[in-house]
């Protein structure tokens, strides 16, 4: 979840570094540092906090230049955010800075003070940095000494290494964490995410677990941890500078809710105008296994956890297999009943979820192997590892809080529901037909439900003083209800919670009175008249209603019930559009309440930790 930076160049590297950390601060926000070395040898500065306090001590500094260093911004998992456990760490003339979590820590951590070595942080890190040194002792070669180290740690890691006495060289290493490196004329990068290096290049080196590097001006060379080289493909990425920048929003979640007719619209670009839904769109064996499969287990964390959830009402309903849904942090550490003809869905924003990767490994270890990937990032873990995937593209999403990567993700799910239902013989021509048009048609209804903002706002403005709020939904929308109170406690911070709308008199209306609003979603299905019910549950305690209904769902306002009327019922699809109010709420409500809308305190937007 923290975000690495590094560099060798003929140009002087501390502006990369610092532009790259202020492009990866998504990934952590706690601290950041920085280490380089020029004439006067291994400098190292940090600061607590942002990235713009680092910049701050680097204006400072006379010898804050150079043209080899490492950087990073951290996302606190031991110990606290301060000065002396923010990286980079020191041990002998080497600089290291680390993503990931070093289980063994505290055996090497006894091992090495029992030979002498000083800890001066609370860190899992800071192991790394003395046992390279340790190693150095044996073997002059500085990509060995590395090698020799990291064959030693157990847990996720991706590292960056900087030696004061061979300063032409960064040694860098991947375990569980993501790390690429970035290729130009003029030098060699490494760093977290593709984002951080597009100022410099988009020719991308994408590294392998168990895969270390050496950097140098004219190029690298990767080998193995045993010390066998190898080559990885250089590709061009895709991204852009433009596409990770703000433009004319305040926010990147602000810009990011309003980018989503296009990422919708760009994901569902391959159906064209074709008259009928291929299995292909799966990849290209994707019809055979689909047709063989018994059942469906999407495994999943936060928001896309909630688009499974979602998936789990279209899958039984409109393709007739049954479906179950798990936590993926959960899901490994339970004794389950593996069938080999299961499909596992694998959900992720960014492909690196530390717990959905361990958790697609435990389930291939049970003979699950039939798994597909719903995943933003194609050059990431979770693509590699799965044998069918798609692809959205909803572009970079940097803001913490998921908006667009969630609807995208929805309109994916929807997608393999609809071929599950063809393969099995649940969807005629004309069905077919019908439902290719409404998916078509989601950017539009999408782009119509952002209109609704200057009534949203209004509505931000009573909430802000609230400390608790009650979501409420049912069926397909009691997961969106789950992503509206998990969206309005990740970015204003007032406690929220969901409940299916059925279960309001079985505890929660135990909490109802007016300092406690209750949001309601509801869509104009089957389920109306049971959810006007509890509505009037609500009301009848004093509680005050805030409802997204359609527009003919013939629900009025009253006193204490304000109603937001959407443009249109959506039917099955309802629930990928009655998320965009919900996500405009939270951003508002939080931006009267001043909070920091897209980076919100203790939360990482990839989280590669366990």
């Amino acid at each position: 979840m923290c975000g690495i930076v590094a560099a060798v160049a003929d140009r002087n590297i501390v502006p990369v570094l610092l532009e790259g950390l202020r492009k990866l601060e998504y990934r952590g926000y706690d601290s950041a540092g920085l280490a380089l070395i020029n004439g006067a040898g291994l400098q190292r500065l940090r600061s607590v906090g942002r990235v713009a306090e680092l910049t701050a001590q680097v204006d400072e500094s006379p010898q804050a230049a150079g043209n080899s260093g490492i950087a990073h911004t951290r996302w606190a998992t031991h110990g606290v955010p301060c000065e002396r456990n923010a990286h980079p760490h020191i041990s002998q003339g080497l600089a290291v800075v680390h993503n990931g979590i070093i289980e063994n820590h505290e055996s090497l951590r006894g091992r090495l003070q029992a030979l002498g070595y000083h800890f001066t942080s609370d860190t899992d890190t800071e192991v790394v940095a003395h046992l390279i040194a340790h190693e150095l002792k044996s073997t002059p070669d500085f990509l060995t000494a590395v090698r020799q180290a990291v064959a030693q740690l157990q847990g996720a890691y991706a590292i960056a290494v900087l030696r004061e006495a061979d300063p032409t060289r960064v040694v860098v290493a991947r375990e569980g964490a993501p790390l690429l490196l970035g290729v130009t004329e003029d030098g060699c990068y490494a760093a977290s995410d593709a984002s951080a290096l597009l100022q410099v290049t988009r020719r991308m080196v994408y590294l392998e677990n168990g895969d270390c590097a050496e950097l140098k001006r004219d190029g690298y060379r990767i080998t193995r941890v045993d010390g066998m080289p190898v080559e990885r493909a250089e590709t061009e990425s895709q991204l852009t500078a433009d596409a990770v920048e703000l433009g004319h929003y305040r926010h990147y979640m602000q810009k990011e809710i309003f980018e989503q007719p296009v990422a919708l619209a760009n994901t569902l670009e391959m159906l064209g105008a074709a008259r009928s839904i291929q299995p292909g769109v799966f990849g290209a064996e994707s019809e055979a296994t689909l047709r063989e499969v018994r059942q469906v287990l999407i495994i999943a964390c936060g928001t896309s956890y909630h688009a499974g959830l979602v998936a789990r009402y279209w899958l039984e309903s409109l393709a007739g297999i049954p479906c179950s849904v798990e936590v993926a942090s959960e899901y490994r550490y339970r004794d389950s009943v593996p069938d080999p003809q299961t499909l596992v869905v694998t959900i992720s924003q960014s492909g690196e979820t530390a717990d959905t990767l361990a958790a697609l490994q435990h389930a291939k270890s049970l003979g699950m192997t039939r798994t597909l990937c719903i995943c933003n990032v194609p050059e990431s873990s979770l693509v590699r590892e799965n044998a069918l995937r798609f692809i959205t593209r909803a572009g970079p999403e940097i803001g913490v809080a998921s908006t667009k990567a969630f609807t995208t993700q929805l309109a994916a799910l929807y997608l393999l529901t609809l071929v599950l239902a063809k393969v099995r013989g649940r969807l005629d021509e004309e069905a077919e037909a019908a439902e290719l048009h409404a998916v078509r048609h989601l950017p539009l209804a999408v782009a119509k439900i952002l209109e609704l903002e200057p009534e949203i706002r209004e509505w931000a403005g009573q909430f802000s003083m609230k400390q608790h709020a009650l979501f409420l939904g049912r069926g397909r929308h009691y997961p969106i209800a789950m992503e509206g109170a998990l969206k309005l406690k990740e970015i204003s911070y007032i406690h929220a919670e969901a409940y299916p709308a059925g279960e309001l008199k079985h505890g929660p209306l135990a909490l109802v009175d007016r300092e406690m609003p209750v949001i309601a979603v509801a869509p104009n299905d089957a389920l109306i008249e049971k959810l006007k019910s509890n509505l009037q549950e609500v009301r009848a305690r004093g509680g005050e209603l805030y409802v997204f209904a359609d527009a003919d769902s013939e629900m009025k306002e009253s006193d204490g019930i304000h109603v937001l009327h959407l443009p249109e019922h959506y039917g099955a699809l309802s629930a990928l559009l009655h998320v965009v109010p919900l996500q405009l709420l939270a951003y508002h409500v939080a931006l009267v309440r001043g909070t920091d809308v897209d980076k919100p305190r203790n939360l990482a937007k990839s989280v590669t930790v366990e």
